[in-house]
């Protein structure tokens, strides 16, 4: 079983702690170069931003996304690495519990939240035409195209690794049940958004969405045995968002086809997707790939294993 492939005595919870700094030191190290451009650009005009929206607008938008986007190339690493060499375990046993990743769950999970992000934008501009403009300009969209097919996916899966893969698996070590890891990492997940814009702009409510999306994720991680459909979800999410749409607000600032000029707020944009969209496509998934025992691999208790041969003998 996928959570149980980290469950193991020579992996005390106090090597999560320490991979954890690890991890984030490697994040800091990649945020250097974001952050002496940042600071060149800044000594150059004499103004300071105040608020982290104002930060990003600093850079050119393309070089500021892949600036951003470079430190989870470091973090990425970093998460192998500790992984390999710190807790003696294969990136494998940290994706899945299948003999090899399963690309065609990636891919039916990235393909259908494109098709429902795509919809629900262009649904949105043809309901609300004052709220969104034409944002287009061909050659810059054709380098963010490019920035964001290589680099997104690598940002959405490092944050996968790090909180449905590596925390998941660690917080398991330490209360031997499933319940505690899917609430921790959810929390966690939801809590290091507070520092985007868009809490800035429309409050804490938005840890809502953060948190309930971080649980969504968790839960279809635990009930699939895998992180390929999470792998999927997220990196649909935000590359398709990022090509799509953007806005003075919001985390990822963009040259997307569309602008949204929008005053934002905390209503139904944080209700729908928790509450009634994510619901459903849990129902979706259950039924395409046969879920069953949803107590028992939510909430159950678990064993430690020393070796994943134990866990294919089972």
């Amino acid at each position: 079983m996928f959570i149980e492939q980290g469950v193991k005595k020579e992996n005390p919870f106090w090597k999560y702690i320490v991979g954890s700094i690890l991890i984030i030191l490697a994040s800091t190290i990649g945020q250097i170069p974001f952050g002496i451009a940042v600071l060149m650009k800044t000594m150059k005009s004499g103004t300071m931003p105040t608020d982290s929206a104002g930060m990003l607008r600093v850079l050119e938008s393309n070089l500021s996304l892949f600036l951003m986007m470079l430190s989870f190339v470091f973090a990425l690493l970093g998460v192998f690495i500790v992984i390999k060499y710190f807790h003696k375990q294969t990136i494998l046993e940290v994706t899945t519990s299948r003999s090899k990743v399963d690309w065609s769950r990636v891919f039916f999970s990235f393909g259908l939240w494109s098709i429902f992000t795509i919809s629900s934008v262009l649904l949105t501009y043809y309901l609300s035409p004052e709220e969104m403009i034409w944002n287009f300009k061909p050659i810059p969209f054709a380098i963010l195209v490019l920035i964001g097919v290589i680099l997104i996916p690598i940002q959405t899966s490092t944050e996968e690794y790090v909180f449905r893969g590596y925390l998941m698996q660690g917080f398991a070590n330490l209360s031997k049940n499933k319940w505690f890891p899917l609430l921790m990492t959810s929390v966690i997940f939801g809590t290091m958004h507070i520092f985007n814009p868009e809490i800035d702009k429309m409050g804490n409510i938005v840890l809502v969405y953060y948190i309930g999306t971080g649980l969504f994720l968790g839960i279809i991680t635990l009930m699939d045995e895998g992180m390929e459909l999470a792998l999927g979800f997220h990196a649909a999410n935000n590359l398709v968002t990022a090509l799509l749409v953007t806005s003075d607000w919001s985390a990822l600032q963009t040259n997307s086809i569309f602008k949204d000029i929008s005053d934002p707020s905390a209503g139904l944009e944080i209700i729908i997707p928790v509450f009634v969209i994510f619901p459903l496509l849990l129902l979706l998934f259950s039924r395409k790939y046969k879920w069953s025992d949803w107590k028992e691999k939510l909430t159950g208790a678990i064993k430690y294993k020393t070796t994943i041969n134990e866990l294919n003998n089972d």
